[in-house]
C-alpha cells in the first residue's frame, strides 16, 4: 500500500465502455463489444487486450473503469469475459457509470427517469445506480470495486456523498477540462492533486497548462507523447503523490472504429515506456493506493508550464495524424 509520497504513483485509467450511440443505430452487443472494447479492426484488435500487453511489457498496472450499465439492455452476462481478462491479468477493475444507457432500459432500476450523467440524478437515485452497477461488476468475478469514474465525468458532490455512504474508497471523476461540461464536483476546475471532497478521497485526472489559463488534461488522444513524457517528468520531479493518466478502451482506433491509430498507438507506448524508465514512478491501482495520500484539504501541485514550442509541435501532429488516420478513403 502507497502511502508515502516518496515516489510519485501513475495510475494508467482506462475507461472501459461500450458506444450507446452505435446501440442506437443497431449494432449488435457482440459487435459493439468487439469494436468499443476489444477494438476490432483491420484484421487486428487494438483494445484493451492490446492495452494490457503494452502495460504488461513495461511492468505497469492498468486501471480499468468498466461500465455495467449496459446490462440494463443486454443483461450482464457479457460482463463476465472482460472482467475475467482484466483481472486474471492483474489489473484493476473498477467502477465507471455511463447513464445514458438507461434511455434504452425495458425496466428501469429509478422510476424511469434518465439524464446524460450520474450527476443529473437525486442523491436516492444516484444511490441505487452506484449500488447496482458495484453489484453487477463484483457477480461478473471482479475484486473489491472500490473507485468509481462517472462517464462524461458528469459527477456532482452528491455522487461524492453516495460514494461514501456505499464504502468506496476513491472517485476519480474530477477533470479540469469538463468543469464547464458536466463536472459540477465543487472547486472541479483547481483540483490538481488527491484531495479530499465531501469527506471522500478525490484522484483527479491530471494535465498540463498548454498555454497561460488553459488546462489540458492527461489524455492519450490529447497530449502529444513529449508533453506526457514531461508532464509525468514534472511530476515526479516535484514529488507529487499521484499522476492520473486516461485513455478509453477504443481509443486506439480511427474515430469510425475502421482502423488502427498507430499516432494514438505510439502515445500509448511512450508513456509506458517512459513510466518504466522513471525511478521516482510506481505503477499503481487504487487498491496500492492508501487514502492517507488524500489530504483533507486541496494542496495545489504545480502543473507543467505552458511551452509556445510544444504546443505548436502537438497540434502539427494532430493534424497530421487527422489528415492519416482519419480520412475514410486512405488506407490504414
Amino acid at each position: 500500500m502507497l502511502s508515502s509520497p516518496a515516489s510519485t504513483a501513475l495510475l494508467i485509467t482506462v475507461d472501459t465502455e461500450l458506444s450507446a450511440l452505435l446501440h442506437q443505430r443497431g449494432l449488435s452487443l457482440d459487435d459493439n463489444v468487439r469494436s468499443s472494447i476489444w477494438g476490432e479492426a483491420k484484421g487486428g484488435a487494438y483494445g484493451i487486450g492490446w492495452q494490457m500487453g503494452q502495460l504488461e511489457q513495461h511492468g505497469l498496472k492498468g486501471v480499468f473503469f468498466l461500465d455495467p450499465m449496459p446490462a440494463l439492455v443486454h443483461g450482464p452476462e457479457f460482463l463476465k469475459p472482460v472482467v475475467a481478462a482484466i483481472a486474471g491479468r492483474g489489473h484493476e477493475v473498477q467502477l465507471h457509470i455511463h447513464s445514458e444507457w438507461l434511455a434504452f432500459a425495458a425496466r428501469s432500476p429509478v422510476g424511469g427517469r434518465t439524464g446524460r450523467n450520474i450527476g443529473d440524478f437525486a442523491l436516492d437515485d444516484q444511490l441505487i445506480l452506484l449500488d447496482m452497477g458495484r453489484k453487477w461488476l463484483e457477480a461478473a468475478g471482479a475484486p473489491r470495486i472500490s473507485a468509481f469514474r462517472a462517464g462524461n465525468f458528469g459527477a456532482n458532490d452528491d455522487t461524492l456523498r453516495a460514494l461514501a455512504q456505499l464504502g468506496f474508497a476513491w472517485d476519480s471523476s474530477v477533470n479540469p477540462a469538463y468543469h464547464r461540461h458536466g463536472c459540477r464536483i465543487t472547486g472541479a476546475r483547481d483540483l490538481t492533486g488527491l484531495t479530499r471532497c465531501q469527506g471522500l478521497p478525490q484522484a483527479p485526472v491530471s494535465g498540463i497548462n498548454d498555454r497561460p489559463g488553459n488546462f489540458r488534461p492527461a489524455q492519450v488522444c490529447a497530449m502529444s507523447a513529449s508533453e506526457m513524457q514531461q508532464a509525468v517528468r514534472h511530476a515526479a520531479g516535484e514529488g507529487h503523490s499521484a499522476f492520473i493518466a486516461v485513455t478509453h478502451s477504443f481509443e486506439m482506433l480511427s474515430r469510425d472504429r475502421q482502423r488502427p491509430n498507430h499516432a494514438v498507438m505510439r502515445r500509448f507506448t511512450a508513456l509506458c515506456k517512459e513510466a518504466a524508465n522513471l525511478p521516482a514512478i510506481c505503477s499503481a491501482g487504487f487498491h496500492d493506493l492508501s487514502t492517507e495520500l488524500a489530504s483533507a484539504e486541496s494542496t495545489a501541485q504545480s502543473r507543467l508550464a505552458p511551452s509556445h514550442a510544444r504546443t505548436a509541435s502537438r497540434r502539427v501532429q494532430q493534424v497530421l495524424a487527422t489528415w492519416r488516420y482519419e480520412r475514410r478513403l486512405l488506407p490504414a
